[in-house]
């Protein structure tokens, strides 16, 4: 059956089936958010010597609002209940990495984006969560404001609190437009956390095959 997506009032997509019209995007938005962060950009505008009511930007505040809401619609996600919601009880005991997820979020300090993947990894005890919650919760901490230090351990914790798994691992490599765009303006550098808990902290072992995993081409 196909599939169609409608925002909360937010931005953020959630799914509903339709049979007929399969993948229909529609934009629905909080319009007294909108028309306030609107008018700030009005005034942004003005203040950096452009003039809002010239063709090419007469929506422009408008857009730029909307698109906001979207980029920060983390903040009204729960990603421990999306953890919750898909829990399944599971003798399986070896290391489930979800590698490779594309992450984007805005910098808190400029409010520019940084982009990258994360890599997910966790050792069950005894509970397992589908598969596709992971990203997800990925996605419930990336659009917020953030840093990548603290959105790295926010996914370790996540995940750890709702499983209480013999271990997390997350490591994260993204590249920051602050750094490429302004100030030290570096193409090519590329800023890399790591979190773990459990045996991934406490043995070497554990932490060298989950390195070596995300590292490899297996598919």
């Amino acid at each position: 059956m196909a599939k169609r997506t409608t925002p909360t009032k937010r931005g953020s997509a959630k799914l509903s089936n339709d049979a007929n019209e399969g993948y229909e995007r529609i934009d629905m938005y909080d319009a007294k958010r909108i028309a306030s962060i609107g008018g700030h950009y009005d005034d942004i505008l003005k203040q950096i010597g452009e003039d809002p009511k010239r063709e090419g930007l007469k929506q422009t505040p408008e857009r730029v609002a909307k698109a906001l809401q979207y980029l920060t619609h983390g903040y009204d996600l729960d990603p421990a209940g999306i953890l919750k919601g898909a829990i399944f009880h599971e003798k399986y005991s070896q290391m489930v990495i979800v590698k490779d997820i594309e992450v984007y979020s805005l910098c808190e300090h400029h409010m520019l984006p940084f982009f990258g993947k994360a890599h997910v990894a966790y050792i069950p005890n005894g509970r397992i969560v589908g598969l596709s919650k992971i990203p997800r919760v990925v996605d419930a901490f990336a659009r917020r404001l953030q840093v990548q230090e603290r959105l790295t351990d926010q996914i370790r914790d996540c995940i750890h609190d709702a499983l209480k798994p013999l271990g997390v691992a997350v490591v994260m490599e993204c590249d920051h437009l602050c750094m490429r765009m302004r100030g030290v303006q570096k193409q090519n550098s590329v800023t890399t956390t790591s979190a773990f808990t459990g045996v991934f902290l406490n043995s070497d072992r554990t932490r060298k095959e989950f390195i070596e995993l995300i590292g490899s081409k297996l598919h």
